[in-house]
């Protein structure tokens, strides 16, 4: 069968199973948006190329399958390098197609030319320049390959024009095997063996969940080895969601705002299981102060990851899910030895009494007697509350992320989107609508801050076009929330270009104007009345003013550079140290 290459790739995007394209045309590109008009992919046309790479990401996060984004060269490119970056350092898996210049154009800094490829080479796990058409069959049964296999990520597909209107004989690509391409998915039977050991042996242990749990689709593997312990469980910004957090073994999160809890637990273990989790700088915070007396066993997938922070005493590498069930069969089997003195659930009363008090001592908390000011917190809480636990909720970067992650009760995997790795401001809108857009049988919130919105607003018109019924809270504090509060705590309140307005743009009539229905919250007593008129609205975008208390900060939190131990649990507290 004689296909361009533009026909070409979207018919190999077809056999690939994709769905949709979050995407804007351009002439490098153009060749290959005509088939899109003969296929049965659904095409969503964002504001732009950010947009498309964020709600690639969120469908891909929301549904567990790769993110499909198309764009053109030069600022087309350019536009989505950002997503590529924030998909890169979530393990996110995306296939990023762009146009590109004429091959025979390539190097002479032609209209809209640049080399996507070499700027895109740090951020993607492999990326291709398709030089003959007869190449792109099997380029896109790779990249698809690459970026959902191992340590899932984006990959690119860079496709010069003339390759687009070049013809060639469509055929089925070969089965996918690459060269030095090799993941290992069952750990190694002895270091299971070891592990358990040192689990069975433990007096204080604690299992730091990462992202990895769900990517792995390990959420109920997990639970199993929880009940079969009893060992608590702290669960990352990137695993909100992979246990869940009405279970009494649940910490919450731990790292620089964390609960206190998460956060001192894993300071005194004497045994952290890392599973998916990769000893992030926010959750160490000083690392050669980080959990001075624990043994460490590490299961993850990329072995670059292990030893990268701290020297594992036992490696489990491979796929993390089934580094959990091999630890439960190897538990279960150890217990059951006659010579052995092991016993399950693990005896571990003392160690939960401790976390207990902790846990009652220094709750997460503020203010809900004040009157005159609407508390964040308080938001979030009500808009939890009053949703069911398949609500997926999406987060911008900031204060209100933080919150968000603290005070919104998670309870299944793949409900929670947000930017982890980059800290993308602007991540939230767009992100939103490409969860909404995989899973439209559920309800998606997103939680923005002010700053955030204005980055990427504009998406809302791809959602009220598109009908894709997401519903936005602005957490509208008129600053830029997380600057602000490191301003107020370490340069002396100097407050250096942080100040946004409370009212420039009015969101509700920018929202309105945006093809959304829109409120605006000033007092705690319309919270829960304008919520519920969200909720009953399921025919297009809805967006909250919330205006909240511009004096609020995020805690508990470990200032940069400090130890766990040195965790600050309140404003007051962090005043009295910091003055």
């Amino acid at each position: 069968m004689k296909l361009t290459g533009a026909q070409a790739l979207i018919k190999s995007l077809e056999h690939q199973g994709v769905e949709v394209i979050f995407g804007l045309p351009g002439g490098a590109i153009l060749p290959v948006y005509d088939p899109i008009l003969d296929s049965s992919i659904r095409h969503i046309l964002v504001r732009h190329e950010q947009g498309a790479g964020h709600m690639a990401e969120g469908y891909s996060m929301a549904t567990r399958k790769p993110g499909v984004a198309m764009v053109t060269s030069g600022p087309g490119a350019t536009n989505i390098v950002t997503p590529l970056l924030n998909a890169y350092m979530d393990s996110t898996p995306l296939v990023v197609i762009t146009g590109q210049v004429a091959t025979a154009s390539i190097g002479t800094d032609a209209f809209q030319e640049c080399d996507i490829t070499g700027i895109s080479m740090g951020i993607t796990k492999h990326n291709w320049l398709i030089k003959d058409a007869n190449e792109i069959p099997q380029v896109i049964a790779e990249a698809f390959h690459v970026a959902t296999t191992g340590r899932p990520g984006p990959v690119l597909v860079d496709l010069p024009k003339d390759i687009s209107n070049a013809t060639m004989e469509f055929y089925t690509p070969e089965p996918v095997s690459l060269a030095g391409f090799k993941q290992q998915i069952e750990p190694d039977a002895s270091a299971v063996s070891q592990a358990a050991e040192l689990i069975l042996r433990a007096k204080k242990p604690v299992l730091y969940v990462g992202g990895g749990v769900i990517k792995s689709n390990g959420s109920a593997a997990l639970k199993i080895l929880v009940e079969q312990t009893s060992i608590p469980v702290v669960t990352t910004l990137m695993a909100r969601g992979a246990f869940p957090d009405s279970h009494e073994l649940n910490l919450g999160m731990p790292g620089m705002h964390g609960t206190y809890s998460a956060v001192i637990a894993l300071q005194q273990s004497d045994l952290i299981v890392a599973l998916g989790a990769r000893f992030d700088d926010r959750v160490t915070g000083k690392i050669s102060a980080f959990a001075p007396h624990a043994k460490i066993i590490h299961a993850d997938i990329d072995p670059a990851e292990i030893g990268k922070v701290r020297k594992p005493d036992v490696v489990l590498l491979g796929e993390c899910r089934r580094s959990i069930e091999e630890l439960t069969r190897a538990l279960t089997e150890k217990t059951a030895e006659a010579n052995k003195d092991y016993k399950l659930p693990l005896e571990l009363s003392q160690w939960h009494n401790t976390i207990k008090e902790w846990k009652n001592k220094y709750p997460l908390s503020y203010d809900r007697d004040a009157k005159d000011v609407l508390k964040p917190q308080y938001v979030i809480e009500e808009l939890s509350k009053r949703q069911g636990e398949d609500t997926i909720l999406a987060a911008g970067v900031g204060q209100h992320q933080m919150w968000a992650s603290q005070y919104w009760q998670f309870n299944k995997p793949n409900t929670w989107i947000n930017s982890g790795g980059a800290g993308t401001m602007g991540f939230a809108v767009p992100a939103a609508i490409g969860a909404k857009v995989g899973r439209p049988d559920k309800t998606v919130w997103a939680i923005d801050g002010d700053g955030c919105f204005q980055m990427t607003a504009q998406e809302i018109v791809t959602a009220s076009a598109e009908q894709i019924p997401v519903k936005i809270a602005i957490l509208n504090n008129a600053y830029l929330g997380m600057v602000r509060q490191w301003q107020h705590m370490f340069y002396e309140e100097r407050y250096s270009e942080v100040y946004l307005s409370p009212d420039l743009p009015d969101y509700v009539k920018w929202a309105e104007a945006m093809g959304a229905v829109a409120f605006r919250v000033d007092t705690a007593e319309e919270v829960i009345p304008t919520i519920e008129k969200a909720n009953e609205i399921d025919d297009r975008p809805v967006v909250i003013d919330f205006r909240t208390d511009v004096t609020e900060r995020v805690f508990p939190m470990v200032p940069a550079g400090a130890s766990n131990d040195e965790i600050l649990v309140s404003a007051e507290h962090a005043d009295s140290v910091i003055q």
